[in-house]
């Protein structure tokens, strides 16, 4: 993810038994941690499902904020 001054944040998903999170959410999360004024866009990489968290967690900060997921091969999906 990129946010508004330029910073790029990655991130990878979270599976403790007491915390579940995603990758998504979590690289919203270290972005409104360190004061990100907005956010760009987010690109969401691997076969993983449909992240609706996630992604209401990006329009949060950004409603228009384009979200791009792409397979391993680098194909947009």
């Amino acid at each position: 993810m990129r946010d508004g001054d330029g910073r790029t944040y990655v991130a990878a998903s979270v599976a403790l038994p007491s915390l579940q999170l995603s990758a998504l959410q979590v690289a919203v999360a270290m972005a409104v941690s360190s004061g990100a004024p907005g956010l760009e866009a987010a690109v969401v990489l691997g076969d993983e499902p449909s992240d609706p968290a996630g992604e209401a967690a990006v329009h949060d900060i950004a409603a228009t904020a384009p979200i791009y997921h792409a397979r391993p091969d680098g194909t947009l999906g």
